[in-house]
């Protein structure tokens, strides 16, 4: 009796392996190394699927400090985020592949505690009505601030005015 409960036992956790993620990688990082850190950007028009109208997904290189736990490294993070934990777990870092012509810009963004940070537009590049059945909506092209010229997007013109009022919409 034992025995024909000891196998059920085992065939219900082979059945459990065989759902995990093939995919799923152990991912470890070496204090020195440097990896890239997730952040989660945010602006009132979300754009999914559409080319060419991403944010970054990623911030970095930060050089790993401290090992904390085996899930959780400490980053060394520049000053300008100091209102963020530096411990963050190994499943939003990505590992960084050092290659001698790539340059490093860095860029200056505020990113709030949640590790979010909000778009900012620039300038009105260009204007447009838009007709529908039964009226017209005036559109304007936003040049936002992480995002390059071709990359730029049409947003209403009275959430802009209402929005971010010290753009001009001429």
């Amino acid at each position: 009796m034992g025995t024909e409960v000891t196998k059920r036992y085992l065939g219900y956790y082979s059945r459990l392996e065989s759902y995990a993620d093939p995919r799923l990688k152990d991912v470890e990082f070496a204090v020195g190394d440097y990896v890239f850190l997730k952040v989660s950007p945010v602006k009132e028009v979300m754009r999914f699927g559409k080319e060419g109208k991403l944010p970054p997904r990623y911030i970095g290189p930060f050089e790993v400090i401290d090992k904390v736990k085996t899930v959780a490294d400490q980053l060394e993070l520049p000053l300008s985020f100091s209102h963020v934990h530096p411990v963050f777990h190994i499943f939003i870092l990505r590992k960084y592949i050092s290659d001698p012509s790539h340059v490093l810009q860095p860029d200056t963004m505020e990113l709030k505690e949640n590790l979010t940070f909000e778009e900012q537009p620039i300038a009105i590049v260009d204007f447009q009505m838009r007709q529908l059945w039964s009226k017209q909506i005036s559109m304007v092209k936003v040049l936002w601030m992480s995002q390059s010229v071709k990359e730029c997007t049409w947003e209403s013109d009275q959430n802009m005015r209402n929005k971010y009022s010290y753009l001009s919409t001429e």
